[in-house]
């Protein structure tokens, strides 16, 4: 290991120090600053990932309204780029893991501009206005509208995720886990010290949540365990490489012959009455390799929800509405289709979780502050010193059993208040995002927002007080996501946005478009601040300048305007957007609930089931949100894992019954190498063949689309004709 490399969190260095000791240090061991991670082959190298991961989020974002931050995906393909530099390069010097930091950082923020945009929900859904029944004409917007909408929302969350750095990285050190296991992935491929939390864990419990536990990992042992070196190594890479190529190559096939992600195997179900499951029913196969890898990422729980929800609602509900009448025309439809009418129950369970997802930490963070404010009231006291302990770590701290006498001379100091001195910022000025950037910043994004959402949508969208008061929506409720984001790695985005198209209900009252652009305002604000505040847990973890990440999402973010925007028009110019290959789910949950909101017009018998379900779900969420803050008992808080999540039970009603399938596959696949493991937890090996399954198809998507766009088709349909046919793509 070179000595001039930043000793992180964990084990001890040569001289005895334990390895947090140097959690304040602003140098290397050499006395030099850690320069040089803001670097012109890393944005660059940024930039292109982030691109291929625009591409792919459009891709299946259209698709199935699945996203991904992909940063794990970003730093492994950016390493294994500047893998292959030397051989053209020899002379190049390796690539620093802050460099793979400001790099994935570039890539994430290029990459998830399709979600924060709305290009896979509120677009699509504003081109699905109704004059009959949204007093508006469907709304599509030019190349150059879209670039202006794009521009509006894009930095407003990147500003706004600045100042959150401080309190909740800085302070009160939340874990932020996927920010967490991609610094732990740098660091193994770096085979640096492993990135850690260890400040952390003498506060695992302080706000009521349970936070997770990551073993340290020495300097001396180079960071992670062997099974984690043996997943990263040649093997490995061949394995990426493989499956990348598997998986493209059946998007290829796939494309010349439509049945391969067709297949009409529950026909033999339907044969006995007389009826094709795949033509009548939406019931194929889609033996899609990209989706397999989605289920392994997903992980084995969240893909059974989903397809406990596909047999719910597909199986179940679907039929039981069309036989009854209830939605008579094709199950396919979103009108009055089965496909339609499940839609809202689906909404229903989606607002229950969501909402009450938000009210632990609502109410924790809301009680906290009247507490702290009578305090001050009453002005200071003494602060108790924790209880003894004969059991004490490393640090000083007791275990698991320090605690604090809470009696009348008790002042419970605000998150970063407490009396440790690791609490403290430890990057010097120059390396930090300055307070004045933050404010102009911030002043000139929401004016910025405010008149291009007018320039592009005008008189007849949202008022331009209506478009600021959105603005501040997603700076309130940001700071409840990006916390509840640190603590259980689930930003409540969903959530975020449906609150405020309740709130402008009231607000513009009538106005379906004003609707469905404000909860769009709102959700970008807040979906950028919690993926980005990821990405600053990594460059925490790994020392990596502030600075220069907030450079790389500036950049990352502007760039990905233009190519978000070109990505989503040639989709849009080839297919049929929604469509029968690009059915967009999450448009139909903006629309419904903006038409719901401001018409009040439900599907014939729709209500009891909405009601149902999400009181169903709504006490699921409760449970589980508040079974260990409550002092359940261990033997029935054990049983809170195995409830449905109500958001993926709610994914498999919007997508069509081949998309859980092939994912619960996956899912599977991640339980069985994880029971397997040593950890516990799926291998990095199953991961990095997960992300080549997915990059695949994702990135040979695009040569499709420019097959398409030049005239080609299907090779042959052979197969796509069973039952009547209409099942496959391509035109088949």
């Amino acid at each position: 290991m070179p000595a001039s490399y930043p000793r992180l969190l964990g084990g001890s260095d040569d001289a005895g120090r334990p390895a947090h000791a140097y959690e304040h240090e602003h140098e290397h061991d050499d006395g030099a600053p850690i320069e040089g991670d803001f670097t012109v082959r890393a944005v660059g190298v940024g930039l292109g990932v982030g691109v291929v991961l625009c591409m792919t989020n459009i891709y299946f974002g259209l698709q199935t309204g699945w996203v991904s931050m992909m940063s794990l995906q970003s730093a492994l393909l950016g390493y294994a780029i500047f893998q292959l530099v030397p051989l053209a390069f020899p002379s190049s010097r390796p690539l620093t893991p802050q460099e793979n930091v400001v790099l994935q950082t570039t890539a994430v923020a290029t990459g998830t501009m399709p979600m924060a945009a709305g290009l896979v929900g509120i677009v699509p859904a504003l081109s699905l206005l109704s004059p009959a029944l949204d007093g508006h004409a469907p709304i599509s917007l030019s190349y150059t509208s879209l670039v202006l909408w794009c521009l509006a929302v894009a930095f407003f969350g990147v500003f706004l995720a600045a100042p959150l750095r401080k309190q909740v990285i800085v302070k009160e050190k939340l874990v932020f886990p996927s920010g967490t296991a991609t610094a732990q992935l740098i660091a193994l491929l770096h085979q640096a010290p492993q990135a850690t939390t260890t400040t952390a864990s003498a506060r695992e419990h302080r706000e009521g949540y349970s936070r997770l536990r990551r073993e340290s990992v020495s300097p001396e042992r180079g960071g992670g365990s062997e099974e984690e070196k043996e997943g990263i190594g040649g093997r490995a890479w061949w394995a990426l490489g493989w499956s990348f190529l598997a998986s493209g190559a059946m998007t290829v096939l796939s494309f010349l012959f439509p049945i391969l992600f067709a297949i009409p195997v529950f026909d033999v179900f339907g044969a006995p009455f007389g009826t094709s499951l795949a033509a009548d029913w939406m019931w194929w196969f889609t033996p899609s390799l990209s989706y397999v890898g989605q289920g392994i990422i997903m992980g084995f729980p969240v893909t059974l929800s989903m397809n406990a929800g596909m047999l719910v609602g597909w199986a179940v509900l679907g039929p039981v509405a069309k036989h009854a009448g209830w939605a008579p025309g094709k199950v396919g439809s979103t009108t009055d289709g089965a496909r339609g009418w499940i839609l809202w129950v689906a909404l229903a369970i989606m607002i229950a979780e969501s909402v009450i997802s938000l009210l632990p930490i609502t109410i924790t963070y809301t009680a906290r502050l009247i507490r702290h404010a009578r305090q001050r009231r009453a002005g200071p006291r003494v602060f108790a010193r924790p209880a003894a302990d004969t059991d004490d770590d490393d640090e000083g701290f007791s275990r698991s059993t320090r605690h604090y006498d809470r009696g009348d001379d008790y002042f419970d100091p605000l998150p970063g208040e407490d009396e440790d001195a690791e609490d403290a910022e430890i990057e010097p000025p120059e390396r930090l995002v300055p307070t004045s950037w933050i404010v102009w910043g911030l002043a000139a994004s929401a004016v910025l927002g405010v008149a291009l959402v007018w320039v592009v949508f005008g008189s007849d969208g949202i008022r331009p007080w209506a478009t600021a008061i959105g603005l501040v929506l997603a700076s309130v409720l940001s700071l409840i996501g990006v916390r509840a984001l640190g603590e259980t790695d689930i930003n409540p985005v969903s959530g975020i946005g449906k609150i405020s198209q309740l709130l402008f209900a009231v607000l513009q009252p009538g106005n379906v478009v004003a609707n469905i652009i404000a909860g769009g305002v709102a959700e970008a604000g807040a979906q950028q601040a919690g993926d980005l505040m990821q990405d600053l847990k990594t460059g925490a973890l790994l020392r990596a300048s502030p600075r220069s990440q907030f450079y790389g999402q500036m950049i990352g973010s502007l760039a990905s305007v233009f190519v978000s925007t070109a990505g989503y028009k040639f989709y849009t110019s080839v297919y049929q957007i929604p469509g029968p290959q690009f059915a967009v789910p999450s448009a139909g949950v903006w629309l419904n609930l903006a038409r719901l909101l401001n018409n009040g017009s439900l599907p014939a018998h729709v209500v009891p089931f909405m009601l149902s379900f999400g009181a169903l779900f709504a006490l699921f969420a409760l449970f589980k949100a508040f079974a260990t803050r409550l002092g359940v008992a261990p033997a029935y808080a054990a049983y809170a894992g195995l409830l449905p999540s109500g958001i993926a039970f709610a994914i498999g009603f919007l997508n069509s019954p081949s998309f859980s399938l092939a994912r619960l596959i996956g899912g599977y696949i991640a339980h069985r190498a994880a029971s397997k493991s040593r950890t516990g937890a799926t291998p990095l090996f199953v991961i990095v063949v997960a992300s080549g399954f997915v990059l695949g198809e994702g990135v040979l998507s695009v040569l499709t689309l420019a097959l398409a766009s030049a005239g080609h088709g299907a090779v042959s349909c052979a197969g796509c004709g069973v039952g009547g046919g209409g099942f496959c793509s391509g035109g088949c």
